[in-house]
């Protein structure tokens, strides 16, 4: 009784070695998968950018008549790199191409000291665009996209995008550049331009940082002109340097956002200060 007693603990002693190996062996296969997916999908994207880099038409354009420097509520100092910002020129794209590649197609965006030079786009809900790619076929990369409660047409109070962020820095994977003092340091960082088919824009950047995931900062609708002024007082008083930008109540605000690692956020935001109606 003693040896059987003594097999039959070796048996389940064995069985659950067993099981052990058999979880970790289908874990190493699976990872083994999501390598193999992650780097077929990140070609994909490099390919697909570099067809877009090859039919896209951007040109830089100077104010012209219908151009409109936004009014600022505070008189700002002379040495302050806004009077510098306002007289950079607006990029301009041509959209025929890429609206035939895909009709969601709402505009472009280029961040300065970034890889971020993307066309956007835009459906009716937030979740497409994390796991299909600009010509809507399916990547875990995923592709730039606006919020589906936004309008490129009149700019919401807050206006949002967001992309993954990968790991060779393709669409907001280079938006952790922001964080460095390096980038902080060239003033000439601290704006973002997009085109759209109906207007170009430029925005100047007040607030930067990554944070733990939450929600809080893509807020859109505001009861009040106080709630979104407690709103833009929150988002400039978090970041991680000091930008002098004033924001107020009659500003519209730019806010990019993507993955810092698997629990927080890298965040931008910036105000509109130059506008110009695209003919």
């Amino acid at each position: 009784m003693v040896k059987k007693k003594k097999r039959y603990k070796l048996k389940w002693k064995n069985l659950i070695a067993l099981i052990i190996f058999l979880v970790a062996f289908v874990f190493l296969i699976k990872s083994g998968i999501d390598v193999i997916n992650y780097f077929i999908d990140t070609n994909k994207t490099n390919e697909e950018i570099k067809e877009i880099e090859e039919i896209v038409e951007i040109e830089e354009v100077p104010d012209s008549e219908a151009t409109e420097i936004i009014e600022q509520i505070e008189e700002i100092p002379e040495s302050n790199p806004y009077w510098d910002y306002i007289k950079m020129n607006l990029i301009n794209v041509n959209f025929n191409e890429l609206l035939a590649i895909n009709n969601e197609t709402k505009g472009w965006i280029q961040v300065n000291g970034t890889n971020i030079n993307y066309p956007f786009v835009q459906t009716n809900n937030n979740d497409y665009y994390l796991t299909h790619s600009y010509n809507k076929s399916y990547n875990q990369a995923g592709w730039v996209f606006m919020d589906y409660r936004n309008d490129t047409i009149n700019y919401d109070r807050n206006t949002i995008l967001y992309a993954h962020g990968m790991n060779n820095k393709t669409m907001f994977g280079s938006l952790r550049n922001i964080l460095s003092s390096s980038w902080y340091n060239n003033t000439n960082n601290h704006v973002i331009k997009l085109s759209t088919p109906t207007e170009n824009t430029l925005w100047q950047v007040f607030s930067v940082y990554h944070i733990e995931t939450t929600n809080d900062y893509i807020q859109t609708e505001f009861a009040t002109d106080e709630e979104y002024q407690t709103f833009l007082d929150m988002l400039k008083g978090r970041s991680a340097v000091q930008f002098d930008t004033t924001v107020s109540a009659t500003d519209k605000i730019l806010t990019l956002s993507t993955c810092y690692n698997k629990t927080d956020k890298v965040v931008m935001h910036a105000k509109l200060i130059k506008k110009d109606i695209n003919n």
